[in-house]
C-alpha cells in the first residue's frame, strides 16, 4: 500500500464519489489484507493513521467485502481482528514454549 494523502483523497472522491472533506473516517485495506489506513479530515488537513500486522489478514474472505459504511464499534472490531459474523478470530497465535531460566542467587554467586 504505497498511497497516502494525496492518493487516498484522490481514491476518495473519483473512485468513491464521496467528499473526503465531509469529516468521515475512510477506511482502505491493502490487497494482502495485512495493512490498514485510515483517512479523515480534522478541519486543519489530512490525516493518515495505519496499522501494519506482523501475522494474520484484516480481511480474510475478500468475496464477501464490499464498500460500504461502518459505525464506530465495526471499525474498532476490524482494528483488533475480529470480523463480525465470523466465530474465530483472523489469525491464530503460535505457542510459545517456554525455556527454562538458569539463575542463580545473587548470594551464590557472589560466594
Amino acid at each position: 500500500m504505497r498511497r497516502s494523502f494525496d492518493g487516498l483523497q484522490a481514491l476518495t472522491r473519483h473512485a468513491m464519489g464521496h467528499d473526503p472533506l465531509d469529516g468521515s473516517l475512510y477506511v482502505f485495506v491493502s490487497r494482502r489484507g495485512a495493512q490498514m489506513r485510515v483517512l479523515y479530515f480534522d478541519r486543519s488537513g489530512f490525516c493518515v493513521w495505519g496499522k501494519r500486522l506482523e501475522s494474520g489478514r484484516f480481511i480474510s474472505d475478500w468475496s464477501r467485502v464490499h464498500a460500504g459504511e461502518m459505525n464506530w464499534t465495526q471499525l474498532k472490531l476490524l482494528i483488533e481482528g475480529i470480523e463480525p459474523g465470523r466465530q474465530r478470530k483472523r489469525y491464530q497465535q503460535t505457542e510459545v514454549r517456554n525455556k527454562p531460566c538458569i539463575y542463580a542467587p545473587l548470594s551464590a554467586a557472589m560466594g
